[in-house]
């Protein structure tokens, strides 16, 4: 029987560069029992033998990196020096949670007629629905500590950006103790997607993408009572205080939203400047952004490349009203593809669709505020809180202010989101639960105790 394929295209140059299967249902279902029996095998497996398949699979990322970074710089339309840098991490990923491995720990209570034990549980078939912006790296903060706690893994990759993924799921095929244990699954979401969402041999959903999309797996979920990973949108703020050093924040804002075109739900496209700064702040920024090199993602020297599709650049475009006050328009390249340079806009209100939308592309908001407390209150005034930045040499306003923002993951004088040993995850709708950290790790886990009668 013949497969259906789905086109996969390179954005920077409007040319088709594979076809990819589309599973059927049926298919989809298969690789859920495969996966099934893998997890049973899998789980019983000693640590040690757990630990050397995922510092093989670290081992055989550092081996192909140039093959997946052109991969991923193919379909996404990544600079090739980013793709590289991000296939790199997903080697640091399996290597982090392979020495993880053995360092899971219950707990030990006493009580007055015995003890009990708490032991973290493999929770069996795990399926990971991963976007297009960051295929490999968001797929490996999900893979590898999965694998760690004991569970069999489905990946279904984003169907615009698959490539790098199923090139992973066979190399890994060939080095795999257990037929099934990892598997890779391409379509649609609405079929393969749909089918991993209904079938209750599959335990978990972790899924990355939209806050709408979110919501519909969340519904789903429920009807098999699945555990949910949620990763969605964000509107993150960067707030820069007078006493912070503003040249620094300036040179550091346009890497904190426009990097991978802005297509990154982390972004601080919202920019919080305190008014006595604006001036100085704008002039930096505006001069750091452009510095920016647009252009071909194969070549080294490029720092952003076009957007994903035509239909995600509409999009973003819709943002650009006319009646907005730009500080900043750039120039972006001209040739085929879906190429669109950095804006940068001053809404003094705050009150504009760009200000308050997740855009997902090369836009900034500057908003100007008076006084700490109108500050929080701005950042605060959105549905997400995934991610954001403190700018201030006042370590106790840092860390006031952190503790007040509705925000998962925040760095202070940093534009930097992820660490692998650190947990990543938002608040509201930015979704729930985290990846990475030892925290990630026991989000594919279980919670047993187990209570032991010592008196007669």
């Amino acid at each position: 029987m013949s497969m259906t394929t789905t086109t996969v295209w390179n954005p920077a140059t409007e040319e088709v560069i594979a076809e990819v299967p589309a599973f059927t249902q049926d298919q989809v279902r298969e690789a859920i029992a495969l996966s099934h029996s893998a997890q049973q095998k899998w789980r019983r497996l000693p640590l040690a033998e757990r630990q050397l398949f995922l510092y093989k699979i670290a081992e055989l990322v550092d081996a192909n990196v140039e093959e997946l970074a052109q991969l991923e710089s193919q379909d996404v339309g990544k600079p090739i020096r980013s793709a590289r840098a991000e296939v790199a991490s997903v080697a640091s990923c399996f290597r982090y949670y392979a020495g993880a491995i053995d360092k899971v720990h219950g707990d030990t209570i006493t009580l007055d007629e015995g003890i009990s034990f708490t032991f973290h549980e493999p929770l069996g078939v795990v399926a990971v629905i991963t976007p297009w912006n960051f295929p490999l790296p968001i797929a490996s903060w999900n893979i590898a500590p999965a694998l760690a706690a004991g569970n069999s893994v489905i990946v279904k990759p984003a169907s615009m950006t698959p490539l790098s993924t199923v090139r992973l799921g066979q190399l890994v095929d060939e080095i795999s103790p257990i037929e099934g244990l990892f598997q890779v699954v391409t379509g649609s979401g609405s079929s393969v997607g749909a089918t991993l969402l209904d079938d209750p041999r599959v335990h978990k959903i972790s899924f990355t993408g939209s806050t709408e999309v979110g919501q519909s797996i969340l519904r789903a979920s429920a009807d098999t009572f699945k555990h949910v990973t949620l990763e969605l949108g964000g509107k993150s703020a960067n707030l820069i205080f007078e006493d912070a050093d503003v040249s620094a924040a300036a040179q550091a804002a346009p890497w904190a939203v426009f990097d991978n075109s802005g297509q990154d739900c982390c972004a601080r496209s919202r920019v919080l400047v305190q008014r006595k700064v604006l001036d100085d702040f704008i002039d930096g920024f505006v001069e750091a952004t452009k510095k920016l090199r647009i252009g071909d993602p194969s070549l080294i020297e490029s720092d952003l490349g076009p957007l994903v599709s035509a239909e995600h650049r509409a999009s973003v475009q819709s943002f650009l009203e006319p009646q907005l006050d730009y500080v900043y328009k750039g120039d972006a390249f001209q040739e085929k593809g879906f190429w669109l340079a950095p804006h940068i806009v001053l809404d003094k209100e705050g009150t504009s669709k760009a200000a308050t939308d997740e855009i997902f592309g090369p836009v900034a908001v500057i908003i100007p505020f008076d006084t700490e407390a109108e500050a929080i209150e701005i950042a605060n005034n959105s549905i997400y809180g995934l991610s954001g930045s403190i700018w201030t040499k006042d370590v106790a306003r840092s860390l006031r202010v952190a503790r007040a923002l509705e925000s998962g993951t925040l760095s202070v004088n940093s534009n930097s989101s992820i660490r692998v040993q650190t947990p990543f995850g938002g608040m509201k709708q930015s979704g729930m639960g985290r990846e990475l950290g030892l925290e990630g790790l026991l989000g594919f886990t279980e919670l047993k105790t187990v209570f032991v009668k010592t008196v007669d």
